[in-house]
């Protein structure tokens, strides 16, 4: 059996578009078998499917199996995770799509799951730049910049999360 590994990344704001290249490839006929981080996403080659791929976020493993089960009883197949992202995969009916969240307070729920996590790394970022900034060297210097950047992915990202979840609410 022929199989592919390819690396793609994504933001947690741009899932849908991850959705819509797994199906993509599906209808190529190469179907997703497994994901490992950092994005290395593994296929095996095969016929052509209209398969509809749905991402959730789910941080806390706790109760796992009921969560999973829920997901099982309405007929979607899990097909594994990638740091806390849960990837669920349904045949498509006459080209239909179906959701997960069947409204938009649920699915801005995931998003918000993230935005917490990132406001609680939040403080951490801000105390260790004003700590490394005591600090002098150049080891110090490129580990501050990093920190820095990575900070304002951060506040970036907290922005794009904001912007969904306010856009999906609106839809309400």
């Amino acid at each position: 059996m022929t199989t592919l590994k390819q690396f793609h990344w994504f933001w947690a704001w741009d899932d849908e578009k991850e959705e819509g290249w797994l199906r993509d490839m599906a209808r190529k006929g190469w179907h997703f078998t497994s994901v490992t981080f950092p994005g290395y996403y593994h296929f095996e080659q095969g016929e052509p499917k209209d398969y509809v791929f749905r991402l959730d976020f789910l941080p806390q493993r706790k109760d796992i199996s009921s969560y999973l089960q829920l997901f099982e009883d309405t007929g979607w197949d899990y097909m594994g995770e990638m740091n806390s992202w849960q990837y669920f995969r349904k045949e498509a009916v006459n080209g239909e799509a179906p959701e997960i969240f069947t409204d938009g307070e649920s699915k801005s729920k995931k998003y918000q799951r993230i935005l917490l996590i990132l406001v609680v790394f939040m403080p951490i970022f801000v105390i260790n730049l004003k700590t490394l900034n005591t600090v002098s060297g150049r080891f110090f210097e490129v580990v501050t910049f990093i920190t820095f950047l990575i900070y304002l992915l951060c506040i970036y990202s907290i922005i794009r999360l904001g912007a969904r979840i306010i856009k999906l609410k609106k839809k309400l």
